[in-house]
């Protein structure tokens, strides 16, 4: 149903132009809005208006118009009984049944992707109601997940619309208070660069119209509209993984997690025995901030020392004696590639424990 203030506008603007006065009731004779001082509803002659099989009646002065939602009547227009009133009338009529059909075919979308991305349309199902409203089945599609703060959801929602138009086959919308959805059409030549490159839009336009930091992940692009929810559950493992492998980055598409992901899937019993077995006592918490900054910077330039210790604003021989000071912490060479990676791994996996531990807080 139209809101109240939706169909208030519509009379007001109206009647700004005509002079008539308008009255609207619901189906059961109760008053919606109003812009007529001495027009009085009377519930019972309404509710019988309605019973009646008239579009249109003169009662005592007033006419009386029914708006229907298909064969239901929703609305019930009065006015007073004057040629002119009368022509207002039904525009007013028209113009009401108009929105109200509008309002639906939003809701519609919305519940329709909704369901979409939750996996809760049948093939069937999925193919007659897209035909019905008009979507195309086969076309590129991704799907972008943009997190903000519980409270400013719609504020996203709003810049989101304005950047993309539901003309263009794009489709904004929601699963709950933190997580907006933005199922974006692409050209058939549209490619992977140009989707990261729409990310990064999202999140500075968003971050500069509205001071709101947002993380945006999205997943790979499908061709098929049955395979949106597919893109979906891929930006949301890109999100929940990058929060704790890539926190530093407010971007992150599904097929950057790497190895982050598989870490992300493993049980839990079979990380702390990885943990156990690399590191045994000397657990990766015991490496203070100055050996993890170089461990990290190491790995970062490919395990390139001149390169590590220029970034590091250190002398190369600093950084071989904090080398082999972690080699007897860990037993791990990260100069040798084979004990970088194991090490690489075996910090992701204390940041998936962490990150599950404070879960559980």
């Amino acid at each position: 149903m139209l809101s109240p203030q939706v169909i208030q506008t519509s009379i007001d603007d109206l009647k700004s132009i005509t002079k008539t006065e308008l009255v609207v009731a619901d189906e059961e004779g109760n008053l919606v809005v109003s812009n007529a001082q001495d027009i009085v509803i009377d519930k019972k002659r309404v509710m019988d208006f309605v019973a009646s099989p008239a579009a249109s009646q003169a009662i005592e002065g007033l006419l009386y118009l029914k708006v229907y939602d298909e064969e239901e009547v929703i609305y019930v227009l009065v006015c007073r009984d004057k040629n002119d009133d009368y022509a207002i009338a039904k525009i007013a009529a028209a113009q009401l049944q108009n929105l109200n059909l509008a309002y639906k075919e939003r809701l519609d979308k919305n519940n329709f992707f909704q369901n979409l991305i939750l996996d809760n349309l049948l093939l069937v199902d999925i193919y007659n109601r897209a035909k019905k409203m008009h979507i195309n089945v086969e076309i590129p599609r991704v799907v972008f997940l943009i997190e903000t703060k519980a409270d400013r959801d719609h504020e996203v929602q709003e810049i989101l619309k304005s950047l993309f138009s539901a003309q263009s086959g794009d489709f904004v919308t929601s699963v709950d208070e933190k997580n907006v959805i933005l199922i974006k059409q692409l050209d058939p030549a549209q490619k992977s660069d140009a989707v990261a490159s729409t990310a990064r839009t999202i999140s500075d336009m968003i971050n500069t119209e509205a001071m709101i930091k947002v993380r945006v992940a999205y997943g790979t692009i499908v061709g098929e509209l049955k395979e949106v929810s597919k893109s979906y559950k891929e930006a949301k493992l890109a999100l929940d993984v990058g929060k704790i492998f890539y926190a530093d980055k407010t971007v992150i598409s599904y097929q950057a997690l790497g190895i982050g992901r598989l870490i992300y899937q493993l049980p839990v019993n079979l990380c702390e025995m990885f943990m156990n077995e690399i590191f045994g006592e000397n657990m990766p918490e015991l490496l203070d901030e100055e050996t993890l900054t170089t461990v990290n910077m190491f790995l970062d330039n490919n395990l390139n020392v001149s390169e590590t210790a220029r970034k590091l604003f250190i002398h190369r021989n600093t950084l071989l004696y904090r080398l082999e000071k972690l080699q007897k912490l860990t037993g791990l060479d990260i100069r040798v590639f084979e004990d970088a990676l194991t090490l690489k791994i075996a910090l992701m996996v204390v940041s998936y424990l962490q990150y599950l531990e404070a879960m559980d807080y």
